[in-house]
């Protein structure tokens, strides 16, 4: 077995391994929510209703219906068995909803949130960090300090400051919804700018914080390898400023996918909470509505497929990183 197949090998593993807690985790946890969803529906459902008799005819029929009325140990095990053949379950608040048919219509919106968002500010933040350290003077001075402000904001204070501002105050952008709610979706330029529209203000209030995240860990790098002893070296012997630039900025940017990795987690959930400040159609906003309403499968697939997008991209880069990075071939090849 070749150093790179161990390594992708053992990275898979502690992965999987770590997919099978979240699909445990993910059916446990909103069971412990306190309260029961099938009161909530049926209390909805028997407004008017005087018949005692009927009423708990109709919450039994629901307790049988979602399962509810079984073990958790059965539960789990029936959950696990649908899971295997793609059936996330019925929910509860939007019976008879198929939770796979929700999440399908709103994935899209989720990943033309947040995936463009995460990119661009991801390469924006490094090459300004890296314009930062290198030019130094008045970039450094002005980049710096904003970025270390746009960074200690939570994505929700910035996207309500925003709301506020410019759609609230202003009324230059929509205050919530992914479109015109009078519109019906179709491929016309005028359906396409509403979308447009109503993206900007989530898709700032990503980028921006991301931005500064990033520009300040590639800032702290890109200065850390400019004081090395090889560039220093390097000079001595003539080596030309731009040819030793690229090799700094290379080794800098290493731990910057490292760290794309380790915090994409928080970005992601990041996100999905501007979702819910702008109410856009996306993956939070409807796990907002399943919490709100002890919706047990929704809350189930939205989590579950928060986990496994998480795990799958950082798997990705480590992947990407082993390629990348010669360090880890040297360390697999010295264990062989």
């Amino acid at each position: 077995m070749t150093a790179y197949k161990k390594y992708f090998l053992q990275k898979f593993l502690w992965y999987f391994l770590t997919l099978l807690i979240a699909i445990g985790l993910n059916f446990l946890l909103p069971r412990l929510i306190t309260g029961n969803p099938v009161s909530v529906i049926v209390s909805q459902m028997s407004q008017g209703m005087t018949d005692s008799d009927t009423i708990k005819k109709v919450y039994e029929t629901f307790m049988k219906e979602f399962g509810i009325d079984k073990p958790l140990g059965t539960q789990f095990l029936i959950y696990i068995k649908n899971l295997l053949t793609g059936n996330l379950g019925t929910s509860f608040g939007l019976y008879p909803k198929k939770v796979t048919d929700i999440l399908a219509s709103a994935v899209p919106w989720t990943i033309a949130l947040q995936l463009p968002a995460i990119i661009v500010g991801w390469i924006l933040g490094n090459v300004l960090g890296a314009l930062a350290a290198y030019k130094k003077g008045v970039l450094d001075k002005v980049i710096f300090p904003v970025a270390l402000f746009i960074n200690s904001i939570p994505f929700f204070t910035l996207a309500i400051i925003m709301m506020f501002y410019f759609a609230l105050t202003l009324k230059w952008f929509p205050l919530h919804g992914g479109y015109d709610y009078q519109m019906i979706p179709n491929l016309s330029f005028e359906f396409i700018g509403s979308v447009l529209r109503h993206h900007t203000l989530p898709f700032l209030s990503i980028v921006l914080v991301t931005i500064g995240g990033q520009a300040i860990g590639m800032r702290e790098m890109a200065i850390y390898e400019l004081n090395s002893d090889y560039v220093l070296y390097s000079k001595l012997l003539g080596i030309r400023d731009s040819k030793v630039a690229r090799y700094v900025f290379k080794n800098a940017m290493l731990p910057q996918i490292t760290g794309l990795a380790l915090s994409i987690g928080t970005m992601v959930g990041g996100s999905l909470i501007c979702e819910i400040v702008f109410s856009y159609p996306g993956i939070g906003t409807w796990l907002f509505t399943a919490i709100r309403q002890l919706d047990y499968p929704l809350i189930s697939g939205c989590t579950l497929l928060i986990a496994g997008a998480v795990l799958l991209a950082n798997f990705a880069i480590e992947v990407v990183y082993g390629f990348v990075d010669p360090r880890i071939k040297a360390a697999q090849m010295e264990e062989n």
